[in-house]
């Protein structure tokens, strides 16, 4: 069991999953964007994936908890030159049938015959890029390398991860923030269409797992976002897993198979600047989790990458 601390100040964890409250200050939970209650491992058999359009051209994918307890949020986005798809799943998905059909669907819907897929990540962990190989054998896709040099060259971050590079699907133009930290390749995308900040696991409902050796590189990293989010209207930070309850600060235990009274997948606005304030505390104790309503900061040993 993993000690945790609130802003400085000594949490039980029994307190926390008894669901306490943790102290400080709200964040309260924007308008929810999705009409239907995700698969969360609680209702028996579920599909392999389950999808939900934001609108016509913009779809997020979720892979179910049964087949991985990783359980990743993925990104479909459509502009009319190509299609962008943010990450490719953890082991044991069903991805590129997904992909492929809701693809299908957008090219009959637009008397079309093709559209090239670019597949990208929110960052390089195994449960972001497991389907890579198989996109890799896709006609008509690129798989964007994992290393931060790939990402920035194909991008055009440069310098990275100073920059913030602008990538056009076609009457669409994202932002494409670099934001290393819980991991060396890290990126966020903006979606100024929809308003929508797409984080990755650097913010979600959940633990923000962060080492050691990199928390200078993280709050570098939310330092530029938090001064990116002053100029570009966020509707809602939209994160790549849910590891939280509906009661503030309480979280699932890890590798658990199904999620009961799940936090909703958006975040607001203004959880970046909680984020922020919560990276200025020390932080350099591994496993020593910092609880917010939200999400819990957590520090953990020193890795390569």
């Amino acid at each position: 069991m993993q000690p945790f601390i609130r802003l400085g100040a000594a949490v039980l964890l029994a307190g926390c999953l008894a669901g306490t409250p943790p102290a400080g200050a709200k964040t309260a939970a924007p308008a929810r964007l999705f009409a239907e209650r995700w698969i969360d491992g609680t209702n028996g058999a579920e599909p392999a994936t389950q999808v939900q359009a934001l609108d016509a051209d913009t779809f997020v994918i979720r892979q179910s908890v049964h087949s991985n307890f990783e359980a990743p949020f993925l990104y479909l986005l459509f502009g009319r030159d190509k299609v962008l798809l943010i990450d490719s799943g953890a082991d044991g998905g069903q991805i590129v049938p997904t992909v492929d059909r809701l693809i299908a669907e957008w090219l009959i819907a637009h008397k079309r015959s093709a559209i090239p897929l670019i597949v990208a990540h929110s960052h390089s962990h195994g449960d972001h890029i497991a389907a890579d190989a198989a996109f890799a054998k896709r006609p008509g896709t690129v798989v964007v390398g994992l290393k931060p040099a790939d990402v920035a060259a194909f991008f055009g971050i440069d310098p990275w991860p100073g920059d913030v590079a602008t990538f056009d699907l076609g009457g669409r133009a994202l932002s494409i923030l670099a934001t290393p930290g819980h991991q060396a390749a890290a990126i966020m995308v903006y979606d100024p269409q929809l308003k929508l900040l797409i984080s990755g696991d650097t913010l979600y409902p959940g633990r923000l797992y962060i080492p050691v050796n990199f928390l200078g590189d993280n709050r570098k990293s939310i330092d530029r976002l938090a001064a990116f989010a002053k100029r570009h209207p966020i509707r809602a930070v939209l994160g790549a897993h849910i590891e939280m309850t509906r009661t503030p600060g309480r979280d699932y235990a890890h590798e658990v198979a199904s999620h009961p009274d799940e936090h909703a997948l958006e975040l607001p606005a203004a959880a970046i600047a909680e984020l922020r304030q919560g990276l200025t505390a020390r932080l350099d104790v591994p496993d020593q989790g910092q609880v917010h309503d939200h999400f819990i900061i957590m520090p953990v040993g020193a890795r390569a990458e």
